[in-house]
């Protein structure tokens, strides 16, 4: 035999194979622990359940750097999570959980949020990536699009809840995200774009009522937005599609 004619003893094929499904296992192995990162401490929907880890063990912490200075540590098992409302329909581990209180602001089903960090997004010169037009002077509507600013805002119940104030740009995506409606009360709310039909005479809004817009969550800041309220002022809409009416909650036939 000559030197280094290993073949004619060993399988290289099956050899390689098992170390593809070695290597392959590590891979898989690697990637769900670091899938768990972000996603500790578990939560088992009980009140006494605390904090749950299923199958694999919990990365060890990292620190990131981001992009402003600041530095975080994940997973961060003391990290305070969002305020929900709600309780499981029966006793047994794993059951449905059903909102408690006002449905559109439990933080359930289609009405869900994340805890997102509550600054404000930025572009990479440091300013505001998410404003109102007043402040954004250099972007408006488009000349052959219809402009909103004045018109009525219908609910799903046909009746008007107020009047458009102003519209917010994402500046780095050069796209309207939100419309700022100005209620008869005084108080002003943000629609998001997607859940708003807009045409020539007014808005129309399927996912709440005209009188569900008071509760609308409110902004810290009448020209900015930070991703948490971002993520509460489209989760109440989205609850909306399910708990505006209670004939949503019930079967389609």
């Amino acid at each position: 035999m000559e030197t280094g004619a290993i073949t004619q003893y060993i399988d290289v094929a099956q050899v390689v194979l098992y170390v593809f499904w070695a290597f392959f296992a590590g891979i898989m192995y690697y990637l769900i622990r670091e899938n768990h990162r972000e996603g500790y401490p578990l939560d088992n929907g009980r009140e006494s359940g605390g904090p749950v880890q299923i199958g694999w063990p919990v990365p060890d912490p990292k620190t990131y750097k981001l992009e402003d200075g600041r530095e975080i540590t994940i997973p961060d098992l003391s990290r305070a999570d969002g305020d929900y409302s709600y309780a499981p329909s029966h006793a047994w581990l794993g059951a449905p959980l059903e909102p408690v209180g006002d449905p559109l602001l439990a933080g359930m089903g289609p009405g869900a949020w994340a805890a997102r960090e509550d600054i404000c997004e930025k572009d990479p010169h440091g300013d505001l990536k998410i404003v109102p037009l007043r402040i954004a002077p250099k972007h408006g509507v488009a000349a052959q699009d219809n402009d909103p600013r004045g018109l009525s805002v219908y609910g799903a119940d046909r009746l008007e809840a107020g009047i458009v104030k102003d519209l917010w740009v994402d500046k780095m995506e050069m796209m309207f995200r939100y419309i700022e409606v100005a209620l008869p009360s005084g108080k002003s709310v943000l629609l998001p774009v997607n859940f708003a039909r807009i045409t020539k005479f007014n808005i129309q809004v399927h996912a709440i009522l005209s009188d569900q817009f008071e509760k609308v969550p409110a902004l810290k800041n009448p020209e900015q937005i930070t991703r948490l309220e971002e993520e509460k002022i489209c989760a109440f809409y989205g609850a909306g599609t399910l708990y505006a009416t209670p004939e949503r909650q019930e079967p389609l036939v």
